[in-house]
């Protein structure tokens, strides 16, 4: 064997050797991915979230940032506990106080991302924009909801009532169906100057501006219209609704925009 061939051997050794490290590499970062993603602990943020002005709403141990609506004083005895690491509406137990859980926080511009699953057939909602003051007896008088449905319920054969809509006001933008119970969702809200967005599980569902006359003249034709306070605010709290059915809550961020 010349010294050029033995050398073109050394070199095609080399190279196989090199390309088989590489793929050894390549599949040792993918399995500590999955890894990691298969033990993902819940309600908490990445290093990366936190520099992006991502916050945590519940911190998967307490009710620490929220009250009842119209009550700030406290949560105890309330339909809203914390259970195996969720934000638990346990709204079946006559012995709890009934009750809209409400951030003590009011926010206006702002990105907002949750996961939620219902009871089966089970109907809620969660408001932006809530106005709290004595001369609004509830939530929905002031804010704006978006549709959480489990897949079972009636009102999944109401346009105006999907999941991920802006209740009794607008349809579906995307046609998607909610997963069933015990399964997941995943909600984005988005609000800034006014405008809003709404998604479901990654599928654009819900968009209006809250400025426009379009918004005034949709109210104006619809349940909402004798409420003077509904949909008129750019900015309020945040609530999740306590209607009757089993929900549950987690990992609820939301970064100011």
């Amino acid at each position: 064997m010349t010294r050029n061939s033995l050398f073109i051997l050394l070199m095609l050794l080399l190279i196989g050797s090199s390309c088989s490290t590489d793929k050894k590499k390549k599949f040792e970062v993918l399995r500590s991915k999955e890894l990691a993603i298969k033990n993902m602990v819940h309600n908490q943020l990445l290093d990366i979230e936190k520099e992006q002005g991502w916050r945590l709403l519940f911190d998967g141990k307490t009710l620490n940032g929220w009250h009842l609506y119209n009550n700030s004083d406290s949560t105890q005895f309330s339909a809203w506990e914390v259970q195996k690491g969720t934000l638990f509406c346990n709204a079946t137990d006559e012995t709890k106080v009934f009750g809209d859980l409400v951030t003590d926080t009011a926010f206006e511009n702002y990105e907002l991302v949750f996961d939620w699953q219902m009871a089966l057939r089970g109907n809620g909602g969660v408001f932006i924009n809530v106005q709290e003051s004595p001369e609004y007896t509830a939530t929905y008088k002031t804010g704006p909801e978006y549709q959480l449905l489990e897949p079972e319920h009636m009102d999944n054969k109401t346009p105006l009532k999907r999941p991920g809509c802006l209740w009794g006001l607008s349809p579906q933008l995307s046609k998607v169906e909610a997963k069933p119970t015990g399964q997941w969702n995943t909600t984005r809200i988005i609000q800034q100057e006014g405008k809003i967005q709404f998604y479901l599980n990654g599928k654009l569902t819900a968009e209006e501006d809250l400025t426009s006359i379009d918004w005034r003249n949709k109210i104006t034709n619809s349940s909402f219209k004798d409420a003077p306070g509904f949909g008129k605010a750019t900015h309020g709290k945040i609530a999740l609704q306590n209607w009757y059915f089993e929900a549950w809550f987690r990992n609820m961020k939301i970064r100011e925009l």
